[in-house]
């Protein structure tokens, strides 16, 4: 098969090549510019099988002719045998809150397909005591040797005798531990109503952590309905996926109770939940007539409101748009004090982080609120999209979570409108997704996964972000009425089955009539994306754009052989038209002429209107010029302006650009009046910065900053004004804030007035103002400021208090404030979640960098055991390397890590690497003459 591809290939382009009309040629190469694995399309349900899917997953379809990733080969990764199967899970777990163990039994229904004497599923940290096997209509049970292969989570139940083809039950009796580890069945500390440390079992499945709570078949397509009975104290709150069906005593026990739930719909083991505590609630129910339930810590049910009111207005949004029914009979959200992840979506039974869905009604920002809704309205998407249908393995990871990351801002846009959560979308997860989608590290939307520890490396910017991102774009090319309609006619057919993402663009292609497939497939099988570099002419009040497209690398430039192409819907608005595309064409080939008519010759063109396509465009200088006024007097849309400031950015970092000019072009938005496109702006901005603490012009960046950010804070001021928006709130936040961290004296001044009398109890601070306020003393402040924030953080009962503090203590320039941050991090008052974020506030001087990585090298042990295998590592690991500037540091990241291998991390790894040498790049090439413009500019 190896030599009939690469001779197909061959063929195919000397047909290309050769081919006299340009019609055909454009045809073949359209098919022949995507990727091999393309071909393979008719395989996709070769995962229903055991051969079938050890083809699928083999090395040789995943590493040689995919082409999808720079990683090196791993040993090929192999699924679960599938001669038994399960059909019932029915499960009796009993947790020991203060041993922090558990004591577990199931008996599992299955299905024999094929006569074994063997049985493998997956376990891990698991102690088996027996299992047993009982055959459909037999009188007796046999008795199975238990064998364990402990690196790769398996274990082995070997019986006397073969299990003939049929039904049967598994019963297994074991133990486990609850683990601090903040995955499978583990602990989570709280403190109290009477102030003393307590703690709840909880558990986190997704990916590959069931198996640490009962053994089972861990893989999403092995699908089976589950009973589950927990035993735990009487005084505790316990809950699960289902409603309760009974709750007795404990007939051993007069402290325990038993409580038994309805039987499960037919789902994947990873979206099992339950959980032990003390909780309060709040409870309300939407229009159809679905119970909803917010649990809170105890004490706190308030807070719990915002999440519930925007919930009831969720699920009906849901219901409505896929013209499916929520499967279940309720639906409960539940602040968990120990989360790795920020939510997850267990059927049934959401789990969050407190600041994923606590709002305090007088101490919540406004952008807290904002980030609930949206985490809420994507939880709540994939109880249709990934928990009634499910990706058939990980490889369509990106399926479930960039779907629900787009439909979380519709449906956000549908409950409130005055987010203008569109805009936001382009510079929260456009703008992430072609940032990390251009570096040569990066990795196609739909990558081939094989163990546990490559799916953690997946949840990443290009699964969610680009991902959402593609949605949005595909959305937008067939329609709204025809994705519904193929968006209902997927959930329908596939309804409690699994899925290949090829099912879901047959679907939208059956009911568009639009060649979706084929489409897609050039977004989600290769890697990267488009710059569309574009010209013009003008004949009367006709304009002629010419465009054509390569692939858009970080560096500029091109790996050798590289030769990637994508079918790129394109939209062209004009000063005619500045709110609606004037032309919506479908590029498919390296260049088109595209012909505009009525278009005066003054007037400006600009591509990708509204920002809806993942492609960045480079105009010619005429062009450019052209949209500056457009972006001084807004008659460009916010998307529009955000757009054009971004794609600059990014041109001039590849060195497709002079930076100069980029900032010269960002003096035309001190106007500006769109908080979103402030804060991509200034984003933008911030890397420059980074870049130019290791230069002289370090403080001459802070006064052009301070003359950019000067007026609209000035025309803001410190007081909300009375009928103000969240927008205008989360705008004020963000200039002050820029306005104090260089040093403007009238701000610094302020912030730290209020500071004193909101530490003295005379003023509190609005939870608008609080990340600004904070953020100017510590940077401006001593030490006694912030022994100060240190009592706040104590003193805070909200955990968003407790974030937003903690995050912000590295903002300090003195290098003893530093190094108390770093060991606070790591200290018992910061929950192990949250210690990433507190190291790697440190990271924005100079100063804070070096400390901060030195910290990360000498405590790495610690570090990799508190997180290994799971995605805080990568996290970690990035955010830690990723702003230094010279090849040096890159090799020494690249030394340490060879040294220190962090499997789970080793992609986030290479992209911090390639990170440094594009800074390296960047300061060799553009930072002299950066700083020279910022030294000899006049202040305004």
């Amino acid at each position: 098969m190896t030599k009939l591809l690469l001779n197909l290939r061959s063929s195919l382009k000397y047909l290309v090549r050769s081919h006299s009309s340009a019609q055909n040629r454009s045809f073949f190469w359209r098919r022949l510019s995507r990727p091999v694995s393309t071909y393979f399309l008719p395989l996709r349900h070769c995962g229903q099988t055991e051969k079938g899917r050890e083809l699928f997953h083999s090395e040789f379809f995943v590493r040689k002719y995919n082409n999808l990733t720079t990683m090196p080969a791993k040993e090929p990764f192999q699924r679960l045998p599938s001669s038994v199967v399960p059909v019932n899970y029915d499960i009796t777990l009993k947790p020991n809150l203060k041993a922090f163990t558990f004591e577990g039994s199931e008996s599992i229904s299955v299905k024999v397909t094929t006569a074994t004497k063997t049985v493998t599923v997956n376990s891990a940290d698991i102690e088996i005591s027996s299992v047993k096997y009982v055959a459909s209509g037999a009188s007796s049970e046999v008795t199975g040797t238990v064998e364990f292969t402990k690196e790769k989570e398996l274990v082995t139940f070997t019986f006397p005798e073969e299990l003939a083809v049929g039904e049967g039950t598994l019963t297994v009796v074991f133990t486990g531990e609850l683990n601090d580890k903040m995955k499978g069945f583990y602990r989570s500390k709280y403190t109290g109503p009477d102030g003393e440390d307590r703690y709840a079992a909880v558990t986190q499945f997704e990916a590959s952590d069931a198996r640490r709570s009962f053994p089972c078949w861990d893989e999403p397509a092995l699908k089976a309905t589950f009973d589950i009975t927990l035993v735990v104290p009487k005084n505790r709150v316990a809950l699960s996926n289902m409603p309760v069906i009974s709750e007795t005593d404990d007939s051993s026990d007069n402290n325990l109770k038993v409580v038994k739930y309805d039987k499960s719909p037919i789902m994947s083991t990873y979206l099992l939940a339950f959980c032990v505590g003390e909780y309060d609630y709040v409870e309300g129910t939407d229009s159809n007539g679905v119970k909803i339930r917010v649990y809170t810590p105890v004490g706190k049910k308030e807070q719990g409101q915002y999440a519930l009111d925007v919930a009831v207005k969720t699920l009906p949004f849901y219901n409505d748009y896929f013209k499916i029914a929520y499967p279940l009979p309720k639906m409960d959200l539940i602040a968990i004090a120990d989360f790795a992840a920020g939510a997850m979506e267990n059927w049934g039974l959401v789990t969050y982080r407190e600041t994923a869905l606590l709002i305090d009604p007088k101490n919540s920002s406004s952008k807290a609120k904002q980030w609930v809704a949206l985490v809420v309205g994507h939880e709540l998407a994939h109880q249709w999209f990934g928990n009634l249908v499910t990706m058939e393995w990980w490889t369509h990871l990106w399926l479930n979570e960039g779907f629900a990351s787009w439909i979380e801002y519709l449906c956000v846009d549908f409950c409130f409108p005055e987010f203008d959560i569109w805009t936001q979308f382009v510079n929260q997860d456009l703008g992430r997704a072609l940032e990390l989608d251009a570096l040569h590290t990066s990795h196609p939307i739909e990558v081939p996964v094989g163990g546990p520890e490559e799916v953690d490396e997946i949840f990443d910017a290009i699964s969610y972000s680009k991902g959402a991102s593609v949605i949005r774009m595909l959305h937008n090319y067939i329609g709204d009425d025809d994705f519904r309609k193929g968006m209902n006619s997927y959930l329908t057919k596939y309804a409690y089955k699994n899925t290949f993402t090829e099912d879901l663009w047959a679907a939208l292609e059956e009911a568009s009539g639009k060649p979706v497939g084929e489409v897609m497939t050039t977004w989600t099988k290769q890697m990267g994306f488009p710059v569309i570099k574009a010209s013009q002419t003008q004949n009367g009040n006709t304009r002629t754009v010419e465009i054509s497209q390569e692939k858009f690398n970080a560096d500029g430039k091109a790996k050798e052989g590289e030769s990637t192409q994508w079918l790129v819907p394109i939209s062209i608005c004009t000063s005619e038209s500045p709110d609606a595309p004037v032309k919506t064409i479908l590029l498919d080939s390296k260049s088109q002429t595209v012909t505009l008519d009525n278009v005066k010759p003054e007037s400006w063109v600009k591509l990708n209107a509204g920002s809806v396509g993942v492609y960045r465009v480079q105009y010619t200088t005429e062009m450019l010029d052209t949209l500056i006024p457009a972006i001084r007097e807004q008659t460009l849309s916010p998307r529009d302006r955000l757009n054009v400031e971004n794609d600059l950015f990014a041109l001039a970092r590849a060195g497709q650009a002079s930076t100069v000019d980029v900032l010269k072009v960002a003096l035309g938005y001190v106007t500006e009046d769109n908080f979103t496109v402030w804060q991509d702006l200034s984003a933008n901005l911030s890397t420059v910065a980074i870049m130019l603490q290791y230069t002289d012009a370090s403080d001459a960046y802070k006064q052009y900053a301070k003359d950019l950010f000067g007026p609209v804070a000035k025309k803001l001021g410190w007081e909300a004004k009375e009928g103000e928006g969240a927008l205008t709130a989360m705008l004020r936040e963000l200039v002050l804030l820029k306005m104090g961290r260089y040093g403007d004296p009238d701000t610094v001044q302020e912030a730290t007035k209020r500071f004193e009398a909101h530490c003295n109890g005379k003023a509190k601070i609005p939870a608008d103002l609080r990340a600004t306020v904070y953020t100017t003393v510590l940077t401006n402040g001593n030490e006694d400021t912030y022994n100060k924030m240190l009592k706040l953080y104590d003193e805070a009962d909200m955990q968003e208090e407790k974030v937003r503090i903690s995050r912000l203590l590295g903002c300090t320039n003195d290098e003893k404030l530093i190094k108390r941050t770093l060991d606070f991090a790591l200290s018992d008052k910061v929950r192990s979640q949250d210690t990433v974020f507190v190291v790697a506030g440190v990271t924005g001087t100079k100063l804070g960098r070096k400390l901060g990585w030195e910290f990360v090298k000498e405590n790495w042990k610690q570090f990799h055991s508190r997180y290994q295998g799971g995605f805080l590592l990568s996290r970690l690991t990035k955010c830690m390397t990723e702003n230094f500037v010279t090849e040096e540091m890159a090799k020494e990241v690249e030394d340490f890590f060879t040294a220190n291998p962090a499997p789970a991390a080793e992609r986030s790894i290479q992209q911090a690497v390639e990170n440094v040498r594009l800074n390296a790049m960047w300061m060799q090439n553009e930072s002299s003459k950066v700083s020279q413009f910022l030294l000899d500019r006049p202040s305004a």
